[in-house]
């Protein structure tokens, strides 16, 4: 018999006012930012598919038979950066001002990176963090006929800059 634990960590003890999608009354809200200041903010995110053997090589020789994967699955990224607030509740429409995502064929997958930009009173992490899980789904989507184990793993921020925070960096 196989039984499995899970692992409890206690969250941070946080007051009501730190909560800044909640309002007095425990409702949720989107957060007032029209008295920000307007800074540039970006944000860097990775993540990766999990593929066989097989469909690296096939990605490696560009004979995956659904066509360019890596090409289509940069531009379903960029795509979804701009569409964010409408798949993330509360999060805000932004001006995005620069997208970059680059997937990379590594020998057990694919690497994906995305850079997002702006010049606004809030940041970009959603919009990168979206991006690069919506170019894992795409490589899935193209690959999935081939290895229906492919896997989107991994997926986080890994740096932030700007903003009344500044920079953050993961560790």
């Amino acid at each position: 018999m196989v039984t499995q634990t899970t692992l409890r960590v206690p969250l941070p003890v946080m007051s009501e006012s730190e909560l800044t999608h909640i309002d007095a009354a425990g409702n949720a809200h989107m957060v007032d930012v029209a008295s920000r200041d307007v800074t540039t903010r970006t944000a860097t995110t990775v993540g990766r598919v999990l593929l066989s053997a097989q469909v690296v090589a096939l990605l490696r020789d560009g004979a995956i038979p659904k066509g360019d994967v890596l090409a289509t699955a940069r531009i379903a990224g960029i795509m979804a950066t701009k569409r964010t607030p409408d798949l993330i509740p509360l999060c805000h429409p932004i001006a995005v001002h620069g997208v970059t995502v680059d997937l990379v064929v590594v020998d057990d997958g694919v690497n994906i990176t995305a850079m997002v930009k702006t010049a606004d009173r809030t940041g970009v992490e959603m919009e990168a963090l979206t991006a690069v899980a919506v170019a894992g789904l795409t490589v899935i989507d193209m690959v999935k006929a081939l290895d229906p184990s492919a896997t989107i793993t991994d997926v986080k921020m890994i740096h932030k800059d700007g903003g009344r925070n500044g920079e953050w960096v993961r560790s």
